[in-house]
């Protein structure tokens, strides 16, 4: 096991669901699916733009409730709620935000304070250091680079070493140095608990183990 998750208690972790859909008001957002998947491993989500794939991840990760159906997820065999999933769950999509008037240091620290961690500043800065971003600690978010930016998003998902991690395209704005580095830690996170990739990108979606495609035709189709 990596250092980066040597301090991470192994528990088995599993997701069942079962007719789950979602819909925008009239639109639909996500068909009825039914999957089951557990750690350890990376779950490839695949499907072409708007089939879904971020909404299905803000459902696992307790952010959206599904219109239909039900969503199981539970760690060492105990289900847990929406609520208390959300401390136990890293979450980087493409719409995360972080304050322009902190540094990147500063923005996790807040970040790990809200979730409650031991030791906020040292929790952000191993957080940097595992996605390359720790001599850039003190910068301000708007003087990182969109691809800095992508990192600062996937730190912040690793922050406190969850068990469960969504990644929502964390390849977008990478270049071959930062790519590389989406893969360590995926590779990492597979050893000790799930990854769940939402990408179209083949060299993301062969770090996957297992797959749940979306073949809808798209977010907007009517009922």
């Amino acid at each position: 096991m990596s250092a980066a998750l040597a301090g991470t208690a192994l528990c088995s972790l599993t997701l069942e669901a079962a007719g789950l859909a979602h819909r925008y008001g009239r639109r639909r957002g996500l068909d009825p699916l039914s999957f089951r998947v557990a750690s350890p491993g990376v779950v490839a989500l695949t499907g072409p733009n708007g089939s879904g794939k971020s909404t299905l991840l803000r459902i696992v990760a307790g952010l959206l409730r599904p219109t239909t159906g039900s969503l199981s997820v539970a760690f060492g065999g105990e289900s847990v709620s929406a609520a208390a999933r959300r401390l136990r769950v890293g979450f980087a999509s493409p719409e995360l935000a972080f304050y322009d008037e902190l540094s990147a240091e500063e923005n996790l620290t807040f970040a790990a304070e809200a979730r409650g961690l031991p030791d906020p500043g040292a929790a952000a800065g191993a957080a940097l250091e595992r996605v390359g971003l720790a001599a850039r600690a003190r910068d301000l978010v708007p003087e990182l680079s969109s691809g800095m930016q992508q990192r600062l998003r996937l730190a912040f998902a690793v922050l406190g070493a969850p068990p469960l991690l969504l990644l929502d395209e964390p390849g977008s704005h990478l270049d071959e140095e930062g790519c590389a580095t989406v893969a360590r830690v995926v590779d990492e996170q597979a050893e000790a608990g799930l990854v769940i990739l939402a990408t179209n990108d083949e060299r993301e979606t062969k770090l996957g183990t297992q797959r749940i495609e979306l073949r809808r035709r798209g977010l907007g189709d009517p009922a």
